[in-house]
């Protein structure tokens, strides 16, 4: 698979993200929905962003692993966060999940005024396998 990882000198380097990826080759691509912190039952999970965040990351995993891929292959995401709440919390559950040798995905985060009742993080993303 053809799969690289963009961080163009002169442009600010994180171990959380890259600038860019390039997907150079025919692959299957899974196009996920936005996955929150709800349990099976429907229901948030708690009542903070890191439990939120942690559920929606094995939500992600589920969904990824029914077509044979992992978060490794996830080449962007994009992250609602509930305006007035930290997402330092989101971001140790992230450092979790995320094998460190990976390279990051592109990711894209929106501040915004709310979510379903109860959410306070929703995470969408592209993975390509």
């Amino acid at each position: 698979m053809g799969v690289r990882h963009i961080n163009p000198e002169g442009l600010h380097r994180s171990p959380a993200f890259s600038q860019a990826v390039v997907v150079e080759q025919p692959a299957k691509t899974i196009y996920i929905g936005g996955q929150n912190g709800v349990g099976a039952d429907g229901k948030p999970v708690g009542p903070t962003i890191g439990e939120q965040a942690r559920q929606a990351f094995r939500n992600l995993s589920a969904i990824l692993e029914s077509e044979g891929a992992s978060l490794a292959n996830i080449v962007h995401w994009r992250i609602a966060v509930v305006d007035g709440h930290s997402f330092d919390e989101g971001v140790a559950a992230f450092r979790e999940v995320w094998n460190q040798e990976d390279p990051p995905p592109a990711i894209t985060v929106h501040v915004v005024a709310g979510l379903g009742p109860g959410f306070l993080t929703e995470i969408d993303a592209v993975a390509v396998v």
